[in-house]
């Protein structure tokens, strides 16, 4: 392992914008009962029409716990005739499926050598004591691929930040200024670290994220870059609705708001589901938590009637690029859908 003292943005490594070319996506299989405790099969199907929309355009890099759960994956996807050819499987140990927020996040220098940041993982404030294992997830995969590593000593999650690649970070308060996660750190330190690491020059803070979900308002359920200069932000109409208040707060920061030249943003709104329970608990059902792959835009779908306006408005801001809905109504029961479950690699 390669362990960088410097940071990346004084060596010119930045963390690319998600629709930046991609060499791969990082998956775990799904295999945890008490995130899933009747429903794996279900999840497993959505994951195998998240692979067989992407693995044609780039690698699938798969993290398995052993033999059985690869050889279990494996069938999954030849009863699916997907091709191996870009298909990768890492035995590496792993708790839970989440590895947005556990696994690294890759960079790329100017001179498109890549590189990994590993930050600290306390399982979404310290929630759930059995999946702060997944902290170590990022040597692993290091000592795979052995590419230099950058490790800010703070706590983090990926799916907590949205990037442009050019500059602009986008986060909300509720989760990266929450003293569950760097109670020593106040919000123009948390913003050096973001700035430093990811290589930015101008942090975008919104207020809350949805509600339903457990990792204190993660941006990728609220408000997403689709290019340099566009956000796309959830928006519930409904003003009985939880959400309305805090999406309709977020809308009006969003619409102040400028890029890293000054000059405004442009906003498009996208309408939520209707509320997700499962057992008398709200879910974080949302549109946003889409992933953006080399030739397609992975979309949760929820069965409900905006289903269709969410993949109607995200065809017209990724004119380029195929829209696949995948039915995510079981895997949100364990709090998360499709840009939970990924990470790319440039």
């Amino acid at each position: 392992m390669i362990l960088i003292k410097n940071t990346p943005k004084k060596l010119e490594y930045r963390m690319p914008a998600e629709w930046e070319r991609q060499e791969a996506v990082w998956i775990s299989w799904p295999y945890n009962k008490e995130t899933w405790p009747n429903n794996i099969s279900e999840v497993e199907n959505s994951y195998l029409k998240l692979i067989k929309e992407v693995h044609t355009s780039e690698k699938v890099n798969i993290l398995v716990n052993d033999k059985k759960i690869e050889s279990r994956a494996i069938n999954k996807l030849n009863s699916c005739s997907i091709g191996f050819s870009k298909i990768l499987f890492y035995r590496i140990k792993n708790v839970d499926a989440w590895i947005r927020d556990y696994g690294p996040i890759f960079l790329i220098s100017n001179k498109k050598k890549l590189a990994m940041l590993k930050w600290n993982f306390n399982a979404w404030g310290n929630k759930y004591e059995e999946l702060k294992a997944d902290d170590s997830v990022p040597y692993k995969i290091n000592q795979k691929i052995r590419i230099p590593m950058f490790k800010p000593d703070i706590v983090f999650e990926g799916g907590s930040i949205d990037v442009n690649g050019s500059g602009l970070v986008l986060t909300t308060e509720q989760c990266l200024l929450n003293k569950n996660r760097n109670p020593g750190l106040n919000k123009k330190e948390i913003e050096y670290y973001l700035k430093e690491y990811l290589n930015a020059s101008k942090v975008l803070w919104l207020k809350k994220g949805i509600k339903g979900d457990d990792t204190d308002g993660h941006v990728d359920d609220v408000a997403r870059f689709v290019n340099k200069n566009t956000i796309v932000c959830a928006y519930e109409d409904n003003k009985n609705d939880e959400n309305h208040q805090i999406l309709k707060e977020n809308y009006e920061l969003l619409k102040k708001m400028t890029d890293e030249d000054g000059n405004k943003l442009k906003i498009a709104k996208i309408p939520m589901p209707a509320a997700v329970t499962y057992n008398g608990e709200r879910l974080p059902a949302s549109y946003l938590n889409f992933y953006i792959s080399n030739k397609a835009v992975l979309v949760p779908t929820f069965k409900h009637k905006n289903d269709k306006k969410a993949i109607k408005i995200l065809q017209k801001l990724f004119p380029e690029r195929k829209i696949a809905g995948i039915n995510c109504s079981v895997m949100v029961r364990g709090f998360g859908t499709l840009h939970c479950c990924t990470q790319q690699q440039p």
